[in-house]
Parts: C-alpha cells; sequence; structure tokens
C-alpha cells in the first residue's frame, strides 16, 4: 500500500464517499421522536427536551456538509488514485460514519466533559484523514491533475491544518473546562476567515 501504484481514477471511491455522507447525515435523525397521546403540556415539554438533539443535530450537520465540500474539492485534482490514497478515505469515511454516535453524546451528555472532548477528537480524526489524503496528493504529483488550487496548495493545506489543531487542542481543554472547549471551536471562525481572504489575494 505505501508503493504508489495508481489504481484507476477517482470516480468510485468519490462515489462512496457521497453516500456515507448522506446516510451519516440521515442517521443524525433517527433518534428524534415525541411520543404518542401527550397532552398539551406534557408535548410542549417534549418539544423542548428536543432543543439540545436539534443543536447538535445542526452542529454536525454544518461540519459533515464541510468535510463533503471539502472532500470533493480534494478529489476535483485527483486523476489517480493509489492504495495509500484509498486506505486514508476510507478511515475518513469511517470516522464520518461515527459522527452520529458523539453528536448522541453530545445533545444527550452535553454537560459531561467526555462528550465535548469525544466529539472534539472525532472531528480532528475527520480532519486529519483529509489532511493525510491532500498531503500525499502533494508529495505525489502524478496522482494529480495538472490544475492546482488558484491560491496553491499551501493554503489549501493549511486550512484543514487549522481544523485538526483546533479540534486535537479541544479535546484537553474539554476534559478540564467541559464545554470551555466549545469556545474554541468558535475561535476557528476568524482564522477560517482570514485563509479564506488570503486564498481569494492569491487567487
Amino acid at each position: 500500500m505505501w508503493k504508489s501504484i495508481p489504481d484507476g481514477g477517482p470516480e468510485r471511491l468519490v462515489a462512496l464517499a457521497d453516500g456515507v455522507f448522506a446516510i451519516a447525515m440521515t442517521l443524525l435523525v433517527l433518534d428524534f421522536s415525541v411520543p404518542r397521546e401527550l397532552g398539551s403540556d406534557q408535548y410542549d415539554d417534549a418539544l423542548r427536551e428536543l432543543i439540545p438533539n436539534l443543536a447538535a443535530y445542526a452542529l454536525s450537520v454544518l461540519v459533515l456538509g464541510a468535510f463533503w465540500r471539502e472532500h470533493r474539492r480534494i478529489f476535483g485534482y485527483v486523476r489517480q488514485i493509489d492504495g495509500q490514497v484509498i486506505t486514508l478515505t476510507i478511515v475518513g469515511l469511517s470516522v464520518a460514519a461515527l459522527l452520529p454516535f458523539p453528536t448522541k453524546l453530545l445533545s444527550e451528555y452535553g454537560t459531561e466533559p467526555e462528550s465535548v472532548a469525544i466529539y472534539s477528537a472525532t472531528v480532528a480524526a475527520l480532519g486529519a484523514a483529509d489532511l493525510a489524503v491532500l498531503l500525499v496528493l502533494v508529495r505525489r504529483p502524478w496522482l494529480r491533475e495538472a490544475a492546482e488550487p488558484p491560491e496553491g496548495f499551501g493554503l489549501f493545506v493549511l486550512d484543514l491544518a487549522v481544523t485538526v489543531v483546533v479540534f486535537l487542542a479541544a479535546v484537553p481543554l474539554a476534559l478540564a473546562y467541559g464545554q470551555a472547549a466549545i469556545w474554541l471551536w468558535l475561535a476557528m471562525a476568524p482564522i477560517k476567515v482570514t485563509i479564506g481572504r488570503r486564498a481569494q489575494r492569491a487567487g
């Protein structure tokens, strides 16, 4: 697997990724339910109890949607895949398929430090898999198309690396301070905006 032997185009791998991301997003809503035959007060309480689920659902849809977009962008520059690209992609897709579980932990036990830490670690692992695929492509130009990102691969790698570093740093922070780690997730937004602006200027 560590020798770069081209193994055809990326079409089937991209199709597999599309399916996994679609299924993972669908699994996020399977636990949403309201008991039947409730009175008005009980019905209102049941809807209020769904708010944490909806918040965690919205967060995970945003995460999965962003990673699906990045995955499509990465593979837009792929002409040939090899064993390492396949393996790293499968690892990333397995993490994407796992995300509904930490999402449930976050919605039902969001005050527990372990829930925030597990969610952070999952997102970091998902980003690390995408970053690893991108780095393989940077080091193996024979797998790539002739075109490059308008901003170059350097800023593309940096953008993904920021996600990995932030969510990885959030793991020990969550274990020590609980939900305070979520503020670190939010702190990533201005960094991403700055990188995006630099990418636009470079492009």
